[in-house]
């Protein structure tokens, strides 16, 4: 079963605000709003949640910096402690001082690298993935708003030339 969407194209993005503000005043679904560069507030205007992803980082700076203790622990105290410019190798607390530059380093370490891995994840975007860019323009100079269509096409068409765009298309979205 395919499911009708329409396209509504706009030529600014401060129409294309006042289009999405109205679009959710009148309860209609915005599946998507494609944009060539980020529209400041537009995730507010269409109800997105905030991101959870700032604690996903929290979460793997702490495994990074633990990950670092117990590395630095193992290889320099219990495996093969060894007599640098005079420093102890007696326990982990006291070479702390020198340790933190390697702490610091992996905490970032893990928390870049596995934040790239969470957010294509999060977002679907796969190795290979073909682009899902409905039209050309929205990489150039127009901006795009998807909405579903509940059996109210004629209505929505109307809809949404009375907010200011320049082309409304009815697609068979698959």
């Amino acid at each position: 079963m395919s499911n009708k969407v329409i396209y509504a194209i706009y030529n600014d993005d401060d129409i294309l605000m006042d289009a999405v503000k109205k679009t959710r005043a009148a309860h209609h679904h915005i599946e998507e709003v494609f944009t060539p560069f980020p529209v400041h507030g537009l995730d507010k205007a269409m109800g997105i949640a905030p991101t959870r992803l700032a604690i996903c980082a929290f979460l793997y700076g702490c495994v990074g910096i633990s990950v670092a203790t117990a590395m630095m622990n193992y290889i320099m105290i219990q495996d093969w402690p060894q007599d640098i410019g005079g420093k102890p190798s007696f326990s982990y607390i006291e070479n702390m001082p020198a340790f933190v530059p390697i702490m610091f380093e992996l905490t970032v370490f893990f928390a870049a690298h596995l934040m790239v891995i969470t957010f294509y994840m999060r977002s679907k975007l796969w190795p290979f993935k073909e682009a899902e860019n409905p039209d050309v323009r929205t990489t150039d100079d127009h901006f795009l708003m998807e909405v579903a269509v509940n059996d109210n096409e004629e209505e929505l068409i109307s809809f949404f030339q009375g907010t200011g765009a320049v082309e409304v298309k009815v697609i068979d979205k698959h």
